[in-house]
């Protein structure tokens, strides 16, 4: 089971989270703060995207279109200071994904177990994130965006529901929580219907960036204005969010050695698994109930087709998402025999942007299992057929919760005692999280 914690929304003490909320508890204190917002139909949310950037929904008209948003260039700000502030409500938006009432479109986000699949899921939050900056930064005068709005990291995104019901409405919601000079917090809600009400299912976190016309420049986007103590306090926890992802990539394996504690784990590991029938560092013996490191991986190939891509013509992140998250699953799956069920996303770091016609490769590994959890690294990249080069461009991480004790996963190399470590650190995060 779950730990209980995870069956409650994250306890922000912020008028957001309980006006969010307040159809689960009756409670109708602060419900005038957001209305007037008519729900977006989750359909409707991509169109509204390619209205506001001027993309056609044509393959074909894309140079074009690309070609007219260079012009907008004049239309950017010189300093931030230059924008009208902006509020947390002015870029809040609720959408609606009817699986209830409109059975016709049930069936994309069914899956064989007859829940909900998760990957679609976090195609409409990635969608619905973009929609929500361009709503903070949309300018009455201006018909079409200047900016270029894209996802830069999923910081997280936490569940308290192991199952989603494909025959009851969702409604996703979230505003803008905190700025920058060029970025933008979003913080994302995801609810669904039961007898009458909406329960919350999951909470999601994402850092979006904003870019001239061409994505080629950072450009500014509007401020920020807390109007109360809770929202001074979402605020402020978006500043630590920021401080937080800092640190852990400061800390990061890849430029740091690890801590003494760390060193001792991997030389527990090593100790463990030596042959006591011989006198050499080199015999290694797997310990009972355990996979090798080496052992516990799949991989899977996508050829990016056009019909994958974002209004910017490249490929659409929540599709990247969907198959690293896919792949992570089916990993988690054979590993541990059994159905696994999603926990966490955290820390994807969208690094740099696949074109259309790439050869994308996708890795996944199990980094770190803890009685009936498991970890899974997924890696992202792209094959230029014309250089032979690989470059990465996504790195995912996935915990699941298995229906049974899993076998504990065992480094053998130096490399894999690195990436043992930085599953059991992402692990651990998320821990403390739920």
């Amino acid at each position: 089971m779950l730990p209980s914690r995870l069956c409650i929304m994250r306890k922000l003490p912020s008028v957001l989270a309980r006006t969010l909320t307040s159809g689960t508890t009756g409670s109708p204190v602060l419900l005038d703060m957001f209305e007037g917002h008519s729900p977006i139909h989750v359909n409707n949310v991509r169109n509204k995207l390619r209205d506001i950037v001027g993309a056609s929904t044509n393959w074909s008209d894309h140079v074009q279109a690309m070609q007219e948003r260079k012009a907008l260039h004049t239309l950017l700000a010189k300093r931030q200071e230059d924008l009208p502030p902006r509020r947390m409500k002015d870029s809040y938006l609720e959408v609606i994904l009817p699986l209830g009432s409109q059975p016709e479109i049930r069936e994309k986000y069914l899956n064989v177990h007859n829940s909900v699949r998760f990957g679609r899921i976090l195609e409409d939050l990635d969608s619905l994130g973009v929609l929500i900056c361009y709503t903070h930064t949309k300018q009455e005068m201006q018909p079409k965006s200047p900016l270029s709005i894209v996802t830069a990291l999923v910081d997280k995104i936490n569940l308290c529901k192991k199952i989603i019901y494909p025959d009851c409405d969702i409604k996703f919601t979230g505003n803008v929580s905190w700025v920058g000079k060029t970025s933008m917090e979003v913080t994302m809600h995801m609810l669904q219907l039961h007898d009458g009400d909406y329960s919350p299912v999951l909470d999601a976190t994402f850092v979006m960036v904003a870019r001239d016309p061409e994505n080629k420049r950072p450009a500014f986007v509007n401020p920020l204005v807390p109007e109360s103590p809770e929202e001074e306090e979402i605020f402020k926890q978006g500043e630590l969010n920021k401080l937080r992802r800092i640190e852990f990539s400061t800390a990061s394996l890849l430029k740091m050695a690890p801590t003494a504690e760390e060193r001792n784990i991997v030389h527990d590991i090593f100790l463990h698994t030596l042959d006591t029938k011989t006198v050499s560092f080199r015999s290694r013996k797997l310990p009972p109930n355990s996979v090798w490191m080496e052992d516990a991986k799949l991989k899977g190939l996508q050829i990016c087709h056009p019909q994958e891509r974002n209004i910017f013509n490249r490929i659409f992140g929540g599709f990247l998402m969907r198959k690293a998250f896919e792949l992570g699953w089916a990993t988690a799956c054979s590993y541990g025999g059994s159905r696994p069920f999603i926990v966490s996303v955290d820390d994807i770091m969208f690094q740099k942007p696949v074109e259309i016609g790439s050869l994308l490769l996708l890795s996944a590994q199990v980094s770190y299992t803890e009685k009936n959890y498991i970890q899974i690294r997924v890696h992202s990249e792209v094959y230029d057929a014309n250089t032979r080069e690989h470059h990465t461009t996504n790195i995912f991480h996935f915990t699941f919760i298995s229906e049974n004790e899993v076998p504990r996963v065992v480094p053998n190399t130096y490399g894999e005692s690195m990436l043992y470590l930085d599953g059991k650190r992402h692990f651990d995060a998320v821990m403390k999280e739920i």
